[in-house]
C-alpha cells in the first residue's frame, strides 16, 4: 500500500514538474533542490526523485553535478534536432494512419479544422481551441497509427514541443496557416492516400520549424 502511495505521489511530482518546465514557470537553467522541491510539491525525496529521473529520461532535465539537477537548456540546434525527429515520426505516423485509420473520423477533423478557419467561427484566432483541436487529431493519429513504440516516442517529443511553442511568439498568421496544414493532413488520411498525408505532413513540420526559428530570431 504504502508503495502505490509512493508511485502516486511520484506521478504528481512528476506531472507538476513536467507542466512547469513546459509553461516556463521553471526556466531552462532553474535547479530543481531535492528538499526545496519536494516540499514545494508535497512529497517525501523518494517520489521526487523518481519524478527527476523520468524527467531526465525525457530530456527535460539534466545533472549539472552529481547532486545538481537543473532544467535542461533549448536552443536553435535543440529545436532542429527535434524537428528532424518528429519529422521521421510524424510522417510514419500519417502513412500508418492513412492504411488503418477510420477514414470517417479523420474527415470529421478535417471538417473541424475546415471550420476553426473561418474567420466567423466562435474559436477563430484563439490559440487554447486551436491546441486542443491539435490535441484531439494528434490522439486520432497515434491510435491509427496502432503503434506503441511510435506512440511512445512521439509522447517524448510533444512534451518538448509544448516547451518550444512557448519559447516561439503567437503569430496569427502562422496560426491560420497551420490549420489549413491539419485540415489537408487529415483530408488526406481519410482519403487513404498515404502519399499526401506524409507529404503533408512533411509541408506542415517545415514550415513549422521555420516560423519558430524566425520568431526567436525575432525575439532574439
Amino acid at each position: 500500500m504504502a508503495a502505490e502511495g509512493g508511485a502516486r505521489a511520484g506521478e504528481r511530482a512528476y506531472a507538476a514538474l513536467l507542466t512547469e518546465i513546459q509553461n516556463g514557470d521553471l526556466a531552462p537553467g532553474a535547479v530543481l533542490g531535492e528538499v526545496e522541491q519536494a516540499t514545494r510539491l508535497g512529497v517525501s525525496r523518494t517520489p521526487l526523485r523518481e519524478a527527476l529521473r523520468r524527467l531526465a529520461a525525457d530530456g527535460l532535465v539534466r545533472q549539472a553535478s552529481p547532486r545538481v539537477t537543473v532544467v535542461a537548456d533549448i536552443d536553435r540546434d535543440d529545436i532542429r534536432s527535434l524537428f528532424e525527429v518528429r519529422r521521421a515520426l510524424e510522417e510514419t505516423a500519417a502513412r500508418l494512419a492513412a492504411s488503418r485509420g477510420d477514414a470517417a473520423l479523420f474527415a470529421e477533423l478535417a471538417a473541424a479544422f475546415e471550420r476553426t478557419a473561418q474567420p466567423e467561427a466562435p474559436s477563430a484566432g484563439d490559440p487554447d481551441a486551436y491546441y486542443a483541436l491539435i490535441a484531439r487529431f494528434d490522439a486520432a493519429l497515434d491510435d491509427a497509427a496502432g503503434n506503441a513504440y511510435l506512440t511512445s516516442a512521439l509522447t517524448k517529443v510533444r512534451a518538448h514541443l509544448v516547451r518550444v511553442r512557448r519559447l516561439a511568439r503567437d503569430n496569427p498568421a502562422r496560426l491560420a496557416a497551420s490549420i489549413g496544414e491539419h485540415r489537408l493532413i487529415a483530408s488526406a488520411i481519410a482519403a487513404r492516400d498515404a502519399d499526401l498525408a506524409a507529404h503533408a505532413t512533411h509541408v506542415h513540420l517545415h514550415n513549422a520549424l521555420t516560423s519558430i526559428l524566425d520568431s526567436l530570431e525575432a525575439s532574439a
